[in-house]
């Protein structure tokens, strides 16, 4: 069967949206354990008491038809019959077995919360180690499945150091600090609203029943993981690893550290979202959820979630790789541009006549052109961008023609001006030329600016120098392409990810502004990019 249901991301969120109607600020922490329950994962959250853990886990059981629900508030005197079932006195008469009567318990619950977990005694918790790992329950000789689809555990605080814990908690793959409600207008509805919350009721056309949740673990197993997402997930992996290696942290480096099977179970989670949201293989927007699978501590916490910002603005869809990209064309292209001027840009010979110097050019070799009447023109060819080299020329002056024993005499005595022909303008214009402390000669354009500039038939002989030049340009361009490519792609991942049900909300705008910035950055970026690497490509044909 497909992994593409089109109409599940739809009844997932109607799901999302009835669990948490009156829940105020905890919609993301419903939508996490709701997606940690679709995929058969547990969920730990931490947070001082009071802020309604146990209440998430109640609304969450409506979410499955005809399900069970087991909670408890674990002390250090709870006893495993509390939480797994009392021992039958009848068994143990008439057949001498310990057998549980499970009944009502944790083996036969569909969502389980357990408050204060690590307040739980050793034989507690290494049966619940068991039960997480394999999904079965050791009653006596037999083994029973155990039909659990959520496991939320609570507590306020971490488990000690070197209290053998580690194994359990490792096991809570989605891991969410529950704060207190911050905005003062839920604050406000939290206080005047009823004193007794009404029943829950869930519609019943949207609960998950039992066959379909077996059939999507399957079709959750289905769901591909790229070649290009993984390299996403591995880079994050390496920024995990560098900020460890760092340290300078208050908290033992490792915490930053994430065991193998905590990275296959979240890509496990990951392909759940893809697949909840209508997908058949993992988008970047689903490794934000990563985010609350990779936190040890509330303050390895801080520093995950600084990665993550770090990840969305820049890796997660290639936009810190498109704007170098982009970056590493610009420079190439103004390397060229440098280049190509200083190798045809015409340097002026000087004499000394009457004690002073004076600029002349061979001019025997350059091409003659007419334009109009006039004859004997000589082509000068402009080695850079600008806003033009007359009034009467509307953008980008290319080349001019002047008369070639007008300009001999006028040049010796720079600055000057000679009357001449802009581009293909048939209308006479009077130019500025100028040379300056290098002897370079130069034209100037109607903001004063000076361009160098080159002579037909005198600088323009070395066929191969061209073809090079023709050859790095389209190089350049070549990686500017990919650039917009890249960000092209982006958008468009990003668009097909949307509207996303479980990422966080603040992550998500994260992301999709750096792709935006990265769009707006590059087209910055191309504007003169694509002047100068147009001037390029068209140099042949200006010389001609």
């Amino acid at each position: 069967m497909s992994t593409n249901n089109v109409l599940l991301p739809e009844r997932i969120q109607k799901l999302v949206h009835a669990l948490s109607n009156g829940v105020y600020e905890r919609e993301n922490t419903i939508r996490l354990c709701l997606l940690a329950a679709l995929s058969g994962e547990s969920v730990f959250l931490l947070g001082p008491p009071g802020i309604a853990k146990s209440y998430i886990a109640k609304r969450l059981i409506k979410a499955f038809d005809d399900s069970h629900f087991f909670e408890y508030l674990m002390t250090r005197f709870s006893t495993p019959e509390e939480v797994f079932g009392p021992l039958s006195i009848q068994e143990l008469k008439d057949n001498g077995k310990y057998v549980r009567l499970t009944d009502g318990y944790l083996p036969t619950a569909d969502v389980v919360f357990l408050d204060e977990i690590w307040k739980a005694g050793p034989a507690i918790l290494n049966t619940l180690l068991t039960v997480v790992n394999e999904r079965v329950f050791r009653n006596g000789s037999e083994v029973l499945p155990v039909p659990m689809r959520l496991l939320v555990t609570a507590s306020n605080e971490l488990p000690e150091p070197d209290s053998g814990l580690d194994a359990l908690y490792d096991r809570m793959l989605v891991r969410i600090f529950v704060n207190r409600i911050q905005e003062k207008t839920n604050f406000k509805r939290l206080l005047v609203g009823d004193a007794v919350e009404p029943e829950f009721e869930m519609d019943a056309s949207i609960t998950i029943k039992s066959a379909e949740y077996e059939r999507w673990q399957h079709q959750i197993d289905q769901v591909a993981l790229t070649d290009s997402v993984f390299e996403k997930i591995y880079a994050l992996k390496m920024l995990l690893e560098a900020e460890a290696e760092n340290g300078g942290h208050s908290f033992p480096s490792e915490e930053l550290y994430v065991s193998d099977r905590r990275w296959k179970k979240a890509v496990r989670l990951l392909k759940a979202s893809a697949f909840f949201n209508g997908r058949n293989e993992v988008n970047p927007v689903d490794l934000l959820l990563l985010q609350e699978c990779l936190w040890h501590s509330p303050e390895s916490r801080e520093v995950v979630n600084a990665i993550m910002r770090r990840f969305a603005q820049e890796i997660c869809f290639n936009q810190q790789e498109a704007l170098a990209v982009a970056a590493e064309g610009g420079e190439d292209i103004k390397d060229l541009a440098e280049e190509i001027n200083g190798s045809l840009g015409r340097t002026m010979d000087t004499e000394v006549s009457m004690r002073k110097e004076k600029y002349f050019v061979d001019l025997s070799n350059a091409r003659r052109y007419s334009v109009n009447m006039s004859k004997n023109l000589i082509k000068l060819v402009m080695l850079e961008a600008n806003p033009s080299v007359s009034e009467k020329e509307k953008g980008d002056s290319r080349w001019v023609y002047v008369d070639a024993a007008e300009f001999e005499k006028k040049i010796k005595t720079a600055p000057c001006d000679v009357y001449g022909y802009v581009n293909k303008n048939e209308n006479l214009c009077v130019l500025k030329f100028d040379v300056d402390s290098d002897r370079r000669l130069l034209i100037k354009d109607i903001a004063n600016r000076p361009v160098p500039v080159a002579i037909a038939g005198v600088d323009d002989n070395d066929a191969e120098a061209f073809t090079q030049w023709q050859e790095r340009n389209e190089a350049a361009i070549k990686k500017i392409d990919e650039s917009k490519h890249l960000i092209r792609l982006a958008r468009t991942q990003l668009n097909a990810a949307l509207p996303h049900h479980f990422a966080n909300s603040e992550l998500l705008e994260l992301l999709a502004t750096s792709i935006t910035d990265a769009e707006e950055t590059l087209q910055r970026q191309t504007t003169k990019f694509e002047k100068n690497a147009f001037r390029v490509r068209m140099l042949p044909e200006y010389f001609q």
